[in-house]
């Protein structure tokens, strides 16, 4: 398999392989798009609309976006934003993890290399304090004389990881005392934790897998491979095994890790590993590109989202396993799950929620196929209160705490409070989180995402009528001013009566969408287009939009 980075991180697209798994638009939020609670200044929303990962510890809320790392501490009632912090900066957030007080993200960002927006890890940021202070890690790499790792009684080549491009951390854990990331070039490694947070620069350990051509490993095996992702000038050898995007630890010295050539297994802390993969047992995964993997402590289920790689017979889906890897079911055939949530009481120990291209999907926790067979998707979710609708098919993350299910998707967060059944997706009604720009004035428009893709995105077109109810007519041209499609005319919007349309009473401003088609439903071409926007009598106000697939 081909491995190209395309990447819109924030920033472009995540990777090609991963673009799919993680967030593919993200959007900006204003500096000024804040409530003042006493001396406090809290947001209204998350830093960014795309949502790559998202942990809950009791109340407390900790988003993963495209600009930056977001937390609230009530149930996202309100939210503290980093984007722009001394610590983070303008940085992405690529995974999340928490750990006994300890919370750990990974950072990245775009860089152009010869014409190509190329994904660049940045680290991580580590706090032992809640969020108060962090300690900032760098891209973990090694030196240009790595080129050997001892294991057990081998001295293995190593092709050392010099650079930070293509280099970056897709998942976090941790054991007693130890962190580890998995990351593409990387590949897996780990490090003392309280070594690593008195000394940044502390030395990360390169975790030796089986390769591609073995099963299983141990240190007392007579071994010759090199550890490397992509074979070249170092060394032939081309392992899947070792391009990591996953990383679990299932207790203190048990780890799986997800790769591009199927799910490790440790039960001795790293030293040791067997693999399991779509052709090597009787029961096996569905496919060995492992994006994600979960593990719901209530039924001692592994999760994991596997996708065809390069073999013949391959197929995406959801592979789970009770028995710890030893056999494997699967369901969900057919969906590019991303991630999973569980929850993390004992109400309804069996519930599951897988999120994918095609939107989150629930288990019915009162079914008699209680793991994995009966599942039902959340369809039409509209905040409650704004009537604003979560555009987006596509979903990257999950979280269950008590009675609120979180929802991170290429669109928003969103959030519903279950109903005392469980059942399904009932509940008391759909929070939904959407950052963007404050609207100044009635001359004043924007659009996001843009540039945006009509097979993943909708255009939120806003704009403001002061508040007033008014007739309004939107327009899409061509970059010859042709008209292309009429969205709306002389339709009522901006007070309370259309508050469907309302994006928020705070900004007094009016969402409306367009799907990317012309007046015949066809999609457009790629290209530059403009919009223009008449409200009553006024003069139209006009925005251009940017068409890329």
């Amino acid at each position: 398999m081909k491995i190209k980075f395309i990447i819109l991180l924030g920033f472009s697209l995540f990777i090609n392989l991963y673009s799919q798994y993680k967030p593919s638009n993200y959007y900006l939020i204003n500096d000024n798009n804040s409530l003042s609670k006493g001396n406090q200044i809290v947001d209204e929303t998350p830093a960014g609309n795309s949502i790559s990962d998202i942990v809950t510890i009791g109340d407390t809320v900790w988003l993963g976006t495209g600009k930056g790392l977001s937390v609230s501490y009530n149930n996202g009632e309100s939210w503290k934003n980093y984007f722009r912090d001394s610590n983070f900066g303008t940085e992405s957030i690529s995974a999340i993890a928490y750990y006994k007080g300890t919370i750990a993200t990974s950072t990245a960002h775009s860089v152009n290399k010869n014409g190509e927006d190329l994904p660049e890890g940045s680290g991580l940021r580590i706090s032992t304090d809640n969020g108060v202070n962090w300690i900032k890690i760098d891209q973990p790499l090694d030196d240009q004389n790595d080129t050997i790792v001892v294991y057990g009684i081998n001295k293995l080549r190593a092709l050392p990881v010099t650079v930070a491009v293509q280099n970056l951390i897709y998942d976090i854990t941790f054991t007693p005392n130890t962190i580890w990331i998995a990351s593409f070039a990387g590949g897996l490694r780990k490090v003392n934790l309280d070594s690593l947070l008195a000394n940044p620069k502390m030395k990360w350990e390169r975790v030796v897998l089986p390769p591609d051509r073995l099963d299983s490993i141990k240190q007392t095996d007579t071994l010759n491979f090199c550890i490397q992702p992509v074979g070249g000038k170092f060394c032939s050898d081309n392992n899947l095994n070792y391009r990591l995007f996953s990383v679990l630890a299932l207790n203190d010295s048990t780890i799986i890790a997800g790769s591009a050539g199927g799910i490790n297994k440790s039960t001795d802390n790293g030293k040791s590993w067997v693999k399991y993969t779509h052709s090597n047992q009787l029961y096996p995964i569905s496919g060995n590109f492992v994006v994600s993997l979960g593990f719901n402590k209530n039924t001692n289920t592994i999760w994991s989202a596997t996708w065809r790689a390069e073999g013949q017979n391959e197929s995406y889906g959801v592979s789970y396993s009770t028995n710890e890897g030893s056999s494997w079911q699967t369901t969900l055939d057919g969906e590019k799950v991303h991630n999973f949530g569980f929850d993390d009481g004992n109400s309804k120990p069996y519930t599951v929620i897988a999120v994918s291209d095609n939107g989150a999907f629930r288990n019915d926790p009162n079914s008699s196929q209680q793991l994995g067979n009966v599942w039902k998707n959340a369809t039409n979710i509209i905040d409650s209160n704004t009537k604003i609708k979560l555009t987006a098919n596509i979903f990257y993350s999950a979280a269950i705490h008590n009675k609120y299910i979180y929802l991170g998707s290429t669109d928003g967060l969103a959030r519903l409070i279950q109903a005392q059944s469980y059942q399904n997706w009932d509940g008391e009604g759909w929070k939904v989180y959407s950052a963007s720009q404050k609207v100044k004035s009635k001359n004043d428009t924007y659009c996001y995402p843009n540039p945006f893709s009509p097979k993943t995105d909708k255009l939120k077109l806003k704009y403001t009528t002061g508040g007033k109810q008014a007739s309004v007519t939107i327009r899409i041209f061509n970059f010859s001013m042709e008209p292309v499609k009429t969205l709306i005319q002389n339709a009522p919007r901006g007070s309370v009566i259309n508050a469907i349309d309302q994006f928020n009473q705070a900004n007094e401003g009016v969402i409306d969408y367009w799907d990317g088609t012309d007046d015949k439903n066809v999609i457009v071409p790629n290209g530059v287009y403009f919009y223009s926007i008449e409200i009553d009598s006024s003069d139209p106000i006009f925005g251009k939009i940017i068409v890329l697939q």
